[in-house]
């Protein structure tokens, strides 16, 4: 029987060595735990540029964020608004008290019509006087120039934009009936430019992702061309290019986790010195509005992408300049 010779029995040594070793996830965890800690330590020894490094990773993911939020808010007051369909029906100025009142109860026995009400020139003008903060200027005219005005809640069925364009219609027929309005319009023209803005938001967010990808794929490859002969050492005595590999990952992970992290004091600064002049306009319309900041999944998402970018940068910038350096 032939003994196995002795580069296989070295080969399977070497194998059931590195099984042990993955089987052992004490070690394996101890091991990346130290790795991780001396790439700190290192980013630590060079604190002003990585502080530098960590802030331009931190603008570029600040950036697409403050963006989201600020649409995020706009949709929130804009959803604060009633989402259904409603007309305003501006009467002549020939149309009496009672023909209009006649009006409303003709109305309010459509089918299509879910709920109806009128508003006198004299409660207009109350109104607005209230709200406008002009009551004095009022006062000095002659006569009331707000009509009567119908305001026409309709079914859900007719609620959407076709069906209330139809409803529009039928009213503008009415002998009555001065000028129509579908009160949703300026809402959906809201609507549709939130929807192109998002898409520009996404459009920015991969370009400055891509961004990030090239500046810490070129702080990797500094850090690379730095430690070249420390490499070359480490190659030399026998260490894998896994090996060699894991510092440079884990320092772009942190790279990348610290910029999320300075992307987030950004946004949450910023928002915060908008928040008071916000909720003043908020006040002086009477409402309760507030900007809202960084929820915690969004949180999480950033912080996320941080590392994510961070890795993947550096995976790169590794992949290519660290197959370069061999013993000579």
């Amino acid at each position: 029987m032939k003994r196995p010779r002795k580069n296989q029995r070295h080969s399977q040594y070497h194998w059931r060595n590195r099984l042990r070793r993955l089987l052992s996830p004490g070690i394996w965890l101890h091991r990346h735990a130290s790795v991780a800690r001396d790439s700190l330590e290192r980013m630590g020894h060079n604190r002003l540029s990585s502080i530098m490094t960590a802030a331009v990773i931190g603008i570029a993911l600040a950036m697409p964020s403050t963006l989201y939020l600020l649409l995020d808010n706009v949709d929130r007051l804009s959803g604060s608004w009633d989402d259904q369909a409603s007309l305003s029906i501006f009467l002549k100025d020939t149309v009496t008290p009672e023909t209009a009142t006649r009006l409303l109860k003709t109305v309010q026995g459509w089918p299509e019509i879910g709920s109806a009400e009128l508003i006198t020139p004299a409660q207009a003008l109350d109104e607005f006087s209230q709200h406008s903060g002009f009551a004095d200027v009022l006062e000095t005219l002659e006569r009331n120039p707000l009509p009567t005005v119908l305001v026409i809640q309709p079914v859900a069925a007719h609620a959407l934009p076709e069906t209330a364009g139809a409803l529009r219609d039928k009213f503008s027929k009415l002998p009555e009936t001065e000028f129509a309005q579908l009160d949703l319009q300026w809402v959906q023209r809201l609507t549709a430019m939130l929807d192109i803005a998002r898409r520009g938001v996404l459009v920015i967010s991969s370009l400055l992702a891509l961004a990030v990808l090239l500046v810490i794929g070129n702080t990797i490859r500094l850090e690379i061309q730095n430690r070249h002969d420390e490499i070359v050492v480490t190659k030399l005595i026998g260490a894998t290019n896994g090996f060699v590999r894991r510092p440079f990952l884990y320092s772009g992970i942190w790279y990348g986790a610290l910029g999320a992290v300075f992307a987030w004091l950004l946004v949450e600064g910023g928002f915060l010195f908008l928040s008071a002049p916000v909720a003043k306009l908020a006040g002086l319309y009477q409402s309760g509005f507030s900007l809202q900041t960084l929820p915690f999944q969004l949180l999480y998402l950033l912080l996320s992408a941080g590392i994510l970018l961070g890795l993947l940068g550096s995976w790169l910038a590794v992949g290519r300049h660290l197959n370069d350096i061999q013993p000579r």
